[in-house]
């Protein structure tokens, strides 16, 4: 009874329903409680109060640390469903490499910031939590995407191994880079980096490491389930942290929503599109095609989420929140997309 339950969690349909239900609740809790009336503690300076010995029960403070709690949940069952040991298989895929390679970090970030400044250069908050958003390549849902759309999903999955390692290096270079003229403290990026990505990281690849080597594949296979379960849950609990934190912002500005809607989407439609067709340009078949498209499309909204609340303000962590409910609807649409194409451009490659 409770798996089936849990499996409707991972209906990737319905999940732009459980995001607005999960924003609902969220904005609901934060009016109940007043939460936008209390000055919020950072998550990394409670975590630290933790170790200092100084921590205080508050809702500040308890507010911070579900949002630590939250992004973890995401982030670890993402880094323990990656084999780190076929990152060797890359070498055999040059050509895709190199596309999803080029498109995530030459491509992806300066396409967002170029439509931030187009559509949000009079609102500083929402452009910086657009750059955010674009800074870092998915590294998670994109397998499903790739799975729906019948994609290559061994190589999406090598090709997420490769990501996550690249983007710990060239999150704080690129965060730097992009945001130069805005003040925020690089090193708090890096420290955001470690913490919601690193750890999750490395105690993702002992759990696949310890899991496997004592109990088997199968094992860990079945253990899959609940890690993806996992995942799902944790995000849409960051979002009912998120948004009782300033959902209010919503109702006072709906329009807030639209001004994000419109550059992700043409950057979500316009970003696929492209690397799809240069697979299929280039001679690859649709499975990687599709797998590539989608690998430099999705971002890491995770990682944007985090550093928007560790280094900025709640209203950049809210446009950074926002992202999830419009990239899920574009990227099944792109599935949609993908698999009515398949047939014309591709016949005679498989």
């Amino acid at each position: 009874m409770l798996k089936r339950i849990l499996e409707k969690l991972h209906n990737f349909r319905l999940l732009p329903v459980f995001v607005i239900v999960s924003m609902i609740i969220g904005i609901a809790i934060g009016k109940w409680y007043g939460i936008s009336d209390f000055e919020l503690t950072p998550p990394i300076d409670a975590i630290k109060s933790i170790f200092h010995g100084t921590y205080v029960f508050s809702i500040p403070n308890t507010l911070a640390l579900g949002v630590v709690v939250g992004l973890f949940m995401m982030m670890y069952p993402a880094m323990a469903n990656i084999k780190f040991e076929d990152l060797g298989k890359a070498v055999k895929s040059p050509k895709q490499l190199l596309i999803v390679i080029f498109f995530n970090y030459a491509v992806a970030p300066f396409f967002m910031l170029l439509l931030a400044k187009i559509f949000l250069k009079d609102d500083i908050d929402l452009y910086t939590g657009l750059v955010l958003y674009g800074l870092a390549p998915c590294i998670a849902m994109v397998i499903v995407f790739t799975y729906l759309s019948g994609g290559n999903g061994p190589l999406a999955i090598i090709l997420v191994a490769l990501n996550s390692i690249i983007q710990m290096l060239l999150i704080p270079v690129y965060a730097k880079l992009l945001l130069g003229k805005i003040e925020f403290d690089v090193w708090l990026v890096g420290e955001s980096v470690i913490l919601y990505l690193g750890l999750p990281l490395l105690a993702g690849m002992l759990t696949r490491f310890l899991g496997v080597k004592r109990f088997g594949e199968k094992w860990f296979h079945k253990l899959k389930f609940y890690l993806d379960t996992m995942s799902i849950a944790g995000l849409l609990f960051t979002l009912i942290v998120m948004f009782a934190l300033k959902g209010d912002l919503i109702l006072e500005k709906p329009s807030f929503i639209v001004q994000i809607a419109i550059p992700m989407t043409l950057f979500f439609g316009l970003m696929f599109i492209v690397v799809y067709l240069t697979g299929w340009k280039l001679g690859l078949n649709y499975k990687d095609s599709v797998a590539v498209g989608f690998n430099s499309t999705g971002r890491d909204f995770e990682i944007a989420i985090a550093i928007a609340i560790t280094a900025f303000n709640p209203t950049v962590a809210l446009a950074t929140v926002i992202g999830p409910l419009i990239e899920v609807p574009v990227m099944l649409a792109l599935v949609w997309f993908a698999k009515k194409t398949e047939f014309k451009l591709f016949i005679g490659r498989e």
